[in-house]
């Protein structure tokens, strides 16, 4: 029975910083693995791990190339489907909706459906200003996971700012804040549902308490304003 050969001590290393959410420290590892020594298998995991260092670290053009080559190699379709996942998280917050529908409807039509990929691709066809699909896509996301507090602040956001159901929206965004009362984002999205309902004294607390905990997020300055504005004399 033949000894199982230890892998490289960088790469251990790397995984170790890896699990502590160690980014900086995990890249450094994988980028001091001497690639000459290793299979195939173990070059694609640390395309792998790179790639998710990058994006974790916010490099995204260098996390798109080591993404790509595990997806373009004979990687796992568990894997797979992660870093398809991961790449159009990157598209989405880089702007290239189109790009990142494409990496979604991939998943779907290989039978990968989660929260998650409805939820991008609803932000998706919010980006591309086409509200009716990106309701349809939350509205998907919620059917899996009536409590995911992304879907139903979106979904309650949209409804609410676009008028098409100002009192659900203003339900669906008390639910997201109810869990997670800290986030400015939920409280931002509350607190412009309650002004689409013409509840303005909810709406000012909601945004103040937004402010509060972010103070630069243009969005709840731009809503304070707003807010203040149509405020009675």
């Amino acid at each position: 029975m033949g000894v199982k050969q230890r892998r490289n001590p960088q790469y251990e290393e790397g995984v170790r910083h890896f699990l502590k959410k160690r980014w900086d420290a995990a890249l450094h590892s994988f980028q001091m693995v001497d690639a000459s020594n290793c299979s195939d298998s173990e070059k694609a995991d640390i395309a792998y791990y790179l790639g998710l260092c990058y994006t974790k670290l916010e490099r995204y053009n260098d996390a798109l190339l080591y993404l790509e080559q595990v997806i373009t190699g004979t990687a796992s379709p568990l894997r797979s489907c992660q870093c398809r996942l991961t790449l159009a998280y990157i598209y989405v917050i880089t702007r290239r909706a189109k790009m990142a529908e494409f990496e979604l409807d991939r998943l779907i039509s290989s039978g990968f459906k989660s929260v998650q990929i409805y939820t991008m691709l609803g932000y998706s066809a919010w980006v591309q200003k086409d509200t009716e699909r990106a309701i349809e896509w939350y509205e998907q996301a919620i059917k899996i996971d009536g409590e995911n507090t992304t879907a139903l602040n979106s979904l309650g956001y949209i409804l609410a700012d676009c008028e098409k159901d100002t009192k659900r929206g203003l339900e669906l965004c008390k639910k997201a804040v109810q869990q997670k009362p800290q986030n400015a984002v939920y409280l931002d999205s509350l607190g412009w549902a309650y002004y689409k309902n013409g509840d303005i004294n909810e709406a000012r607390n909601c945004l103040r308490h937004a402010l509060d905990i972010a103070p630069r997020q243009k969005e709840v300055i731009n809503h304070m304003k707003e807010v203040i504005g149509n405020e009675s004399p």
